[in-house]
């Protein structure tokens, strides 16, 4: 192909992307399904838990030496806010209270955010209806790298480089690829989030502050659980745009890994996918999956077929209604 490190453009298609079908399909042949669409009953305690065990956290970091509150912040810290960013991902869909109660939703991904020291959930919610809506969509799917990505990190040490800096990509792409104005869920955030890194550091200085946002920066990049952002939607075989991991991190990250399953079914919570899969598993069990997102990590550094570049693009009309 193009560079040295085998893709130089995306794996452009003209087909709709094949869930939409998938879910119309399903839902015929198994009418069931539509009663795994209901809230998450635990998905708020077990919230809960994680912010008060970072909370907690923080006031044990606080005489720590430097180096040990960094292997906590990877080890354990880590761990917990990507965890936290994969439930306000099921709360972006509305399972923790149902979509009849959309504010009370918004407000928990608020607290949901608190541990991860910069304000995420509100820009998350605005922007991943997209790439459900228009998966691949050149212009409108910010899960997609840009071009200057692709062009860029293209070796295995650039690549590695990419790996780590994720927690940037995904916060500063969408302003690059499609900026949208900023909403007043948005500054409430921003301001919930303001106040509880104050309070954190007015009771008990830098140290918990310095664990919180290295446990997002660490846990976010190149980190175990972070194979599933590569996992998802790179194009490990051609003609494969979404695929799923059934191992055993699913436990610790909201079932993200049952990810066809997740774009077939966006309103279905996490832990109702692994439902759709036992009712259906004639249109999951022949489809390629991962079974390590380790190897995900090393198979994407290591082969020249792998990087930025390697995603299903496509040019999508904008639709009129929501999902």
């Amino acid at each position: 192909m193009g560079n040295s490190a085998g893709r130089s453009d995306f794996e452009w298609v003209y087909t709709e992307q094949p869930h939409t079908q998938r879910r119309k399909e399903m839902l015929a042949k198994y009418p069931a399904i539509k009663a795994l669409m209901r809230p998450d009953p635990h998905l708020k305690w077990m919230v809960l838990g994680m912010v008060l065990a970072q909370l907690l956290a923080c006031w044990l970091v606080r005489g720590l030496a430097w180096r040990w509150l960094l292997f906590w912040a990877y080890a354990f810290g880590g761990c917990v806010n990507h965890s936290l960013t994969l439930a306000i991902h099921d709360i972006s869909h509305n399972t923790a209270f149902g979509t009849g109660h959309p504010a009370h939703n918004r407000w928990f991904a608020v607290f949901a955010n608190l541990p991860l020291g910069v304000p995420y959930a509100s820009s998350f919610k605005k922007y991943h209806v997209d790439h459900h809506r228009y998966l691949g969509g050149d212009g409108l799917d910010v899960d997609v790298p840009t071009r200057l990505e692709g062009w860029l990190f293209c070796t295995p040490a650039r690549k590695l480089l990419w790996l780590a800096l994720q927690p940037f990509f995904y916060s500063l792409r969408p302003l690059c690829v499609n900026p949208k104005a900023m909403t007043r869920m948005e500054v409430f955030n921003a301001l919930a989030q303001l106040a509880a890194n104050a309070t954190i550091f007015t009771l008990w200085g830098l140290k918990p502050m310095v664990y919180l946002l290295a446990s997002s920066l660490l846990g976010l990049g190149l980190h175990p659980i972070s194979g599933h952002f590569v996992a998802e939607h790179y194009m490990f075989l051609k003609g494969h745009e979404t695929y799923s991991y059934y191992g055993p991190l699913n436990w610790i990250t909201f079932n993200v890994g049952y990810h066809v399953e997740h774009h077939d079914f966006p309103s279905i919570p996490s832990c109702n996918l692994p439902l759709v899969r036992k009712i259906a598993p004639e249109y999951y069990d022949h489809l390629p999956q991962h079974h390590s997102w380790v190897k995900v990590l090393w198979d994407f550094v290591s082969k020249d077929s792998l990087g930025p570049y390697a995603r299903v693009k496509r040019v999508c009309k904008l639709a009129e209604d929501g999902l």
